[in-house]
């Protein structure tokens, strides 16, 4: 499923015109965006879904085509959870 597909599917379960659910879409991602990004909460949707920033260390990696040794830098990543209502549905319950 595509974004526009997800905006139908959005405008029509809520009854809403697929500009206002496109909208509510578009601020649902900055918003958790903006919350991550800042990297001292963690944003939750009971039984769905939770996002937290998480510090990614220092290390060092192999290039696969020349075996020569890569220096990554420490940085910060997106830790995705899936919720027990997500997983239940994943099983097909």
């Amino acid at each position: 499923m595509n974004r526009s597909e997800l905006v139908a599917a959005l405008a029509d379960r809520a009854e809403v015109t697929r500009k206002d659910a496109d909208a509510v879409l578009a601020a649902f991602a900055e918003t958790v965006g903006e919350i991550v990004a800042k990297g001292d909460e963690k944003v939750t949707i009971p039984g769905f879904l939770t996002f937290e920033r998480t510090h990614r260390a220092a290390r060092t990696a192999r290039n696969p085509q020349t075996g020569e040794p890569i220096n990554i830098p420490a940085g910060y990543s997106v830790k995705v959870s899936a919720g027990s209502k997500l997983k239940e549905a994943a099983k097909g319950n």
